[in-house]
């Protein structure tokens, strides 16, 4: 067991470093596209594309593969005010429904995908399989969020969201 869990902490972190790589990638194509447009007077369009889709994977693999369920910022005042009963029945019904939602659409997501093979990003000429490809871990750990969220909530094992308290172990005065 407690090789596995180096080997978690291993893959996390170098999840952790693909997320930083990607985000330092488009710091360096920002300011490149800043060089090129207003000290050499040469808009370039590859830099806006790779910004945007170092974005788009750094968003979603980080959510697949780096984001905790602790770092995940929830609006949750009405679900803190319900008795724990309630809460574990929120838990069930919208993990399931978000499993649910999330594998139902997932065949229908990747024959999109599939099907973008054949088109190419303006500049770069990336296939846009490459481009959307991340769609799915990143939907797959949602539906495999979705069910520990209701497994917690069957269990009774889930998290016991005290807002007062977590507030207060965030206040600097």
């Amino acid at each position: 067991m407690h090789k596995l869990n180096q080997i978690r902490i291993v893959l996390g972190k170098g999840a952790e470093m693909i997320v930083a790589a990607l985000l330092f990638s488009m710091f360096v194509t920002f300011l490149l596209q800043i060089y090129f447009r207003f000290f050499t007077d040469l808009p370039v369009g590859w830099t806006v594309e790779w910004v945007t889709i170092a974005w788009l994977w750094g968003i979603l693999f980080g959510f697949a593969f780096v984001v905790r369920e602790s770092d995940i910022i929830r609006l949750d005042v009405l679900y803190s005010a319900l008795p724990r009963g309630a809460r574990r029945v929120m838990d069930v019904i919208t993990g399931l429904t978000l499993a649910g939602v999330f594998l139902y659409t997932l065949p229908a997501c990747w024959d999109y995908i599939d099907f973008m093979m054949r088109e190419r990003t303006a500049y770069m000429r990336l296939p846009f399989f490459w481009v959307f490809l991340i769609y799915i871990p990143f939907a797959l750990s949602v539906v495999v969020r979705g069910l520990i969220t209701a497994y917690a909530g069957l269990t009774g094992t889930g998290r016991l969201h005290d807002t007062a308290q977590n507030a207060e172990s965030f206040d600097h005065d």
